[in-house]
């Protein structure tokens, strides 16, 4: 079975078999249910969303399904076409409409895709909104509009203008400090949609592009997950090109990972570290990132006289604590940057142009900035269990044994020890405990989490 559904919309390889897998019967079956939800909320029928997705291969056949499903409804829709995840976001508002639905799958392999369902303020929905949208998906409960009410259609080709411009009015981004050091930057867009919008920004920036997998035709040419172990060919050429350094964005382009001019990661859980280092730095605020993230961000705050806090694992969490804490700057330690003077979403795009602006203004090479962070490495372990053992009594004993320590339990059980942490969560779908450690060393780290496996057994 590969057809998961969740508060925040729904995910599946194609094809198959219906309620298995992400069927054209389930796609219309879940657009319907949050076309109807909308309905429902603003008491009206006449509501217009904006749609946009990346360019997985099966991206136009699933817009297809969603856009007449929609218009069914009476729904009018905005088709941005080949789109990002935060230039959706950004549509939203920006139009006026009353939601919206991104296509994509995020890092997913290629036979994945995914309806991500957005308010009208072009932010995620939250839990208790999808769970309603769920039970009417469950429920069937749509009432179809009559042939003279149904929904108009059209299409903008001007988004990627509209987000990129309200990044370069950002006060925090200096266009002029980035074009003066004609940056030489290579970029990974995984054949999908950064490879249209990065190009656009970083050219508006004085900025060279060399592009290596640019071409969005949904054809991944390796795992689009942005991590080390995928990367070597991006890694390869920032050395060949002699480049300043390298990008690296999901299909979806809401997650940022960079390469330093030595053709080494600078982290993806720096990504976030950095603009904080650069923001922060100019305001003293509050910088926001969730409990599985790295304790580099907590010090480099610290270091700017400002508060750091850990919400709960998830975007909608970050987001949520954002807003309470009236943060600069949040997002997720998978490169994932959430500015809230331009939206409340992951955004590689105003990643970059904050990122361009920090290495601009401080006068340094990536890896002479990423040499001035402090360095963390962290591990992830899983510990299966049979289902029979209550995974909660598990871990509120886990808490008991360690009493001492400081403790979170907003989102499982986090440790925080002197020099290292381990945060223990349940997984919602399967009988198996998730530890993520963090510490000075790599194997420090992995020592940590192999400890926490046997006190756990010890446990049972």
């Amino acid at each position: 079975m590969s057809l998961i559904k969740s508060i925040s919309g729904i995910r599946g390889t194609i094809g198959g078999k219906v309620g298995d897998n992400l069927t054209p019967l389930d796609v219309v079956k879940f657009a319907s249910a949050f076309g109807t939800w909308l309905q429902n909320q603003k008491n009206k029928k006449d509501l217009t969303l904006i749609i946009g997705r990346d360019a997985r291969i099966s991206g136009s056949m699933v817009n297809s399904l969603v856009t007449a499903t929609l218009q069914g409804l009476g729904i009018n829709v905005i088709d941005l076409g080949l789109s990002t995840t935060p230039t959706v976001e950004i549509m939203v508002p920006e139009l006026k409409a009353d939601g919206g639905i991104i296509l994509t799958a995020s890092h997913n392999p290629k036979q994945w895709n995914a309806l991500k369902l957005l308010n009208d303020k072009g932010e995620f929905i939250n839990g208790e909104n999808g769970a309603e949208v769920l039970a009417l998906a469950e429920n069937e409960d749509f009432n179809y509009a009559e042939v003279d009410d149904l929904g108009s259609y059209e299409t903008r080709d001007d988004a990627f203008d509209i987000h990129i411009q309200q990044i370069l009015d950002l006060p925090m981004v200096d266009v002029e400090a980035i074009k003066a050091k004609k940056y030489k930057i290579v970029l990974d867009a995984v054949n999908s949609t950064g490879g249209i919008a990065i190009p656009m920004l970083l050219d508006k920036l004085g900025c060279e592009t060399v592009k290596l997998y640019c071409e969005p035709n949904g054809q991944f040419p390796h795992n689009p997950e942005p991590l080390k172990e995928h990367l070597g060919d991006i890694c390869e050429l920032v050395k060949k090109e002699n480049a300043d350094f390298g990008v690296v964005v999901d299909p979806d382009v809401d997650r940022l990972a960079l390469v330093d001019e030595l053709g080494e990661m600078f982290g993806e859980e720096y990504t976030l570290v950095a603009i904080a280092d650069y923001l922060l730095k100019n305001k003293n605020g509050v910088a926001i990132s969730n409990l599985s993230s790295s304790r580099a961000l907590r010090d480099v705050a610290q270091t700017h006289n400002s508060e750091y806090f850990a919400s709960a694992v998830g975007e909608v969490n970050v987001v949520n604590l954002m807003k309470e804490k009236n943060a600069v700057i949040g997002g997720e330690g998978n490169g994932g940057i959430i500015y809230p003077e331009l939206h409340y979403g992951r955004d590689s795009l105003v990643g970059v142009a904050l990122f361009l602006t920090h290495l601009a203004k401080e006068n340094k090479t990536v890896s002479e900035l990423r040499a001035g962070y402090p360095s963390y490495f962290m591990g992830k372990k899983k510990i299966e269990l049979t289902p029979e053992i209550n995974v909660d009594d598990l871990l509120t004993k886990m808490e008991k044994e360690y009493q001492n320590e400081e403790i979170s339990t907003i989102d499982g059980v986090k440790i925080d020890f002197e020099n290292n942490w381990v945060h223990l969560r349940k997984s919602n779908t399967e009988p198996i405990i998730r530890i993520y450690t963090e510490a000075k060393s790599q194997e420090e780290a992995d020592k940590l989490g192999d400890d926490m496996i046997a006190k756990i057994k010890s446990l049972i």
